[in-house]
């Protein structure tokens, strides 16, 4: 029997755009949140017309990311059921065949590969539950700080109508109370601050979350040695393939 490798396709060209697109994304997200919650750099500019703008160049800079996640997020969603090129939710089903399949690629990892009971052709089902996971964050995320968002339009006015904050407190203002029920005030009554600190967590979760599929993509190119890690570059890997 003679060893080869085969190219498999991956991703399409509208995924990885869209995965890229997501990473300077949350890169920027990550940077003017964190400056929004704690003010840690300046202009260096002398003049204070200039300097107090900084505020607000981050928070437009945050809302715009925010809004592109926002798209991305429904053609992700969309794609999960109903791309042409595979559909991730098949996977995530709790059959035998994918519990199965989760705990072997889970075990793979734990054992540095010395037990590979599995196809890794394709997308296996412990990868696309961790994906799952980080979509379930983003959408969290983009809830809450929509909710931060409605909470600055207090007089119920917008540029574009009065129908915009009243349609985003209509989809946003139950995560209050349960933000209040994870933070633990529901004694004291739902606020505002308690969306803020969930907020603020989610996003140390979303790069947790970052670093080890960082991780994990290294990881798999160097155990399994098929180039996962060019798959968000040239959308395919190369797998061995057995011939007579």
């Amino acid at each position: 029997m003679k060893a080869d490798r085969k190219q498999v396709k991956r991703m399409t060209a509208a995924m990885r755009t869209i995965h890229w697109v997501n990473v300077i994304s949350m890169v920027v997200a990550v940077i003017t949140g964190l400056y929004i919650a704690h003010p840690y750099y300046q202009t260096f500019i002398a003049d204070p017309a200039v300097d107090k703008y900084v505020m607000a160049w981050n928070r437009w800079g945050h809302f715009i990311v925010a809004i592109i996640f926002d798209v991305t997020s429904i053609i992700v969603a969309y794609l999960f059921f109903f791309s042409r090129f595979e559909k991730p939710y098949k996977k995530v089903i709790p059959t035998s065949k994918n519990i199965k399949e989760f705990w072997e690629v889970l075990l793979n990892l734990l054992t540095l590969n010395r037990r590979k009971n599995f196809d890794s052709t394709h997308s296996d089902s412990f990868n696309t539950v961790y994906f799952s996971v980080f979509h379930l964050l983003l959408a969290w995320m983009l809830f809450t700080g929509l909710q931060l968002y409605v909470h600055g339009l207090e007089s119920g006015e917008s540029s574009i109508g009065t129908w915009w904050p009243w349609m985003l407190h209509l989809v946003t203002d139950w995560t209050i109370p349960i933000s209040s029920w994870i933070v633990g005030t529901t004694a004291t009554g739902s606020n505002i601050m308690d969306v803020r600190i969930i907020h603020h967590m989610t996003m140390w979760l979303i790069i947790t979350w970052v670093v080890f599929h960082i991780y994990y993509q290294v990881w798999r190119t160097i155990f399994w040695k098929e180039g996962d890690i060019a798959i968000v570059v040239g959308g395919s890997k190369f797998v061995k393939e057995k011939k007579a």
